[in-house]
């Protein structure tokens, strides 16, 4: 930019991607004056005024008020480069803040569409009443910024129909088989339950991730700690979920 150019305020607002009010309301409180007035009676704004707004524009993104800003500038040990600096700073920290945004933003998108690959009448065919979808989005909000959440999505959201029958119907062939082990007075820390919590860790593995000994612990106790767990899997039978969190304990003790 030329030092001896001035530009009318029409101009400055333009550059800044401000409205002219902008700059008018930074002139009425003194925060950035301008240099002069043109022969038509617009505003002009030289070199060092057109700073003084980047700086302030730069404050402002950062949240600053107007009137915290010109207490900020027009202190006498303002010093222009330091302060700068420290807004570069500030301003990387927010894009990063930003761009973590935008990543759970992508994992919430792809959390809510797993299984929604289906129609409504395939959805109702495969899992009734259970939406996964809302599920998908608890494991968002709890999970969302681990590696097994991040496989999870990445297998789930292209599944079929019939992959998600598949799923389905093994998820309840191991319901079942723990009931019968219930319905029988086979404690859950039996061998022949801990295989059956064995035969579950496996199936999560299989359809959604690597699910260690350690993360299938802390599955089992959700199941039991959390209400809205328990409710749904003890949809297959009452007491289901607490025995199914009492082998899993005693699997993971097992190995």
């Amino acid at each position: 930019m030329d030092t001896d150019t001035s530009r009318t305020v029409g101009v400055v607002a333009r550059m800044a991607g401000h409205t002219v009010r902008t700059l008018h309301h930074c002139h009425d409180i003194g925060l950035v004056q301008p240099s002069g007035r043109s022969d038509g009676g617009f505003r002009l704004y030289g070199r060092a005024e057109i700073e003084r707004l980047q700086e302030v524009l730069f404050f402002r993104e950062l949240g600053f008020p107007l009137d915290e800003i010109r207490k900020i500038v027009d202190r006498p040990d303002y010093d222009r480069v330091a302060v700068l600096r420290r807004q570069r700073e500030q301003l990387i920290e927010r894009a990063d803040r930003v761009l973590a945004m935008v990543d759970a933003v992508d994992m919430a998108l792809e959390a809510r569409s797993a299984g929604m690959n289906l129609s409504d009448e395939e959805m109702l065919e495969v899992f009734g009443d259970f939406d996964p979808s809302e599920h998908a989005e608890e494991a968002q909000e709890r999970w969302g910024d681990t590696d097994a959440f991040a496989e999870s999505m990445r297998r789930t959201t292209s599944y079929t129909k019939d992959d998600w029958a598949s799923l389905k119907a093994e998820g309840d062939e191991i319901n079942q088989s723990f009931l019968e082990l219930m319905a029988v007075g086979v404690a859950a820390a039996e061998p022949e339950a801990m295989d059956v919590a064995e035969r579950h860790r496996a199936h999560i593995s299989k359809w959604f991730y690597d699910c260690s000994i350690e993360i299938h612990a802390g599955l089992g106790q959700i199941y039991v700690s959390d209400q809205r767990f328990t409710a749904n899997i003890d949809q297959a039978g009452a007491g289901l979920a607490a025995y199914m969190s009492e082998a899993i304990a005693a699997n993971a003790a097992r190995a």
